[in-house]
């Protein structure tokens, strides 16, 4: 089969490797029909991701149809098809019991990172019954890919973390995919502001249409500034990092109003100084959180109901043979006007 592997910083290529078979009772044999690429494979080409070797197929997103179960599955059947959780979980440890999925003891973040992942045309699904969503009936399949990972990162690492309220101020240091998800999934909670902030003018215009009351473009270095003066000097009260570098982090630190909460959801492979000399007074909460998936059930019920548009968040489409051509739109997307990106499989 085709397949997308990481083969050392900054490195991938097109192989050609064996079809994945049953390991498990509880695995699942899935044929890929759509993934795509997220922040976090960039992270892993830039080395940021020690626990993924050269080697590994990339990808933790994407639907598709069962080929085969094993013999402890009896939930899913050959033909059905699947909405494929980025976060795999036994749902048997204490953390999966606790919800916490991403620290699930023998899964957690592993597809395209411990695990060969999704960006091939077949991939095994290690706890299959509770690491799969059937699809329903008739729902948009892009949309669906949109709930492997995004939606839930956005909302359970920003939205929820980050204690959005109504007639809250909010503030998204990011408007890539993960911060537009994040300002979709915000609006459920009635925020009186959002106010997204970024380098890119194209992704802020996008912003605005997705929601946004205010946008400011950072590359002045007067954001907080900006931010203040909307705030009548306060401050927001959640402050979302959607980028995971240094510079994002410190701007969130200069955003958030006293009692406020900064919502990290970048994924960051450097140190970031935290500046107590100004913050220990203020009363405000820091959160760091790896999606756990929870909310899937809830996100896919709000996507099939028209609440929330999550096909709003693809720009570009390509085959399966192209993908290398996807990374490099997803990675020029200042060029490209990318967003996320549908790698689809014949």
């Amino acid at each position: 089969m085709k397949a997308l592997v990481y083969a050392g910083i900054g490195k991938m290529t097109i192989e050609d490797r064996p079809k994945p078979e049953i390991e498990y009772p509880s695995d699942a044999i899935v044929k890929i029909v759509k993934t795509t690429i997220c922040g976090s494979d960039l992270h892993i080409l830039k080395g940021d991701v020690s626990t993924c070797a050269p080697g590994r197929i990339l990808g933790h997103e994407g639907i598709g149809t069962i080929e085969s179960v094993g013999a402890g599955v009896t939930t899913f059947k050959a033909g059905d098809r699947v909405l494929i959780s980025c976060i795999t979980s036994c749902g048997k440890c204490d953390y999966c019991r606790r919800g916490m999925y991403s620290h699930c003891t023998t899964g957690g973040w592993i597809l395209g990172n411990e695990i060969d992942g999704t960006q091939a045309e077949y991939v095994r699904i290690p706890y299959a019954e509770t690491s799969l969503y059937p699809i329903p009936q008739g729902a948009d399949e892009e949309a669906m890919v949109m709930l492997s990972d995004i939606l839930p990162t956005g909302f359970e690492c920003g939205v929820l973390n980050g204690k959005v309220a109504p007639g809250s101020a909010v503030a998204i240091v990011g408007a890539g995919p993960v911060g537009l998800a994040a300002l979709l999934t915000a609006q459920l909670y009635s925020p009186a502001e959002i106010i997204m902030i970024d380098l890119d003018d194209n992704r802020l215009a996008m912003a605005r249409t997705f929601g946004a009351t205010q946008i400011i473009n950072s590359a002045d270095g007067k954001a907080a500034e900006k931010v203040k003066t909307l705030t009548d000097g306060n401050g927001v009260d959640t402050a979302i990092e959607a980028v995971g570098v240094p510079a994002t982090f410190e701007l969130c630190q200069k955003l958030v109003g006293p009692g406020g909460i900064i919502a990290n959801i970048g994924v960051h492979g450097q140190k970031v100084d935290l500046h107590l000399e100004t913050l220990w007074s203020q009363n405000i909460a820091i959160t760091t959180r790896l999606v756990d998936t929870v909310t899937t059930p809830m996100l896919l019920k709000t996507v099939l109901t028209g609440k929330i548009d999550a096909t709003r968040l693809i720009t570009h489409r390509f085959k399966l043979d192209q993908i290398l051509e996807a990374y490099d739109a997803f990675m020029h997307a200042a060029e490209t006007k990318a967003l996320k990106v549908i790698i689809e499989n014949d």
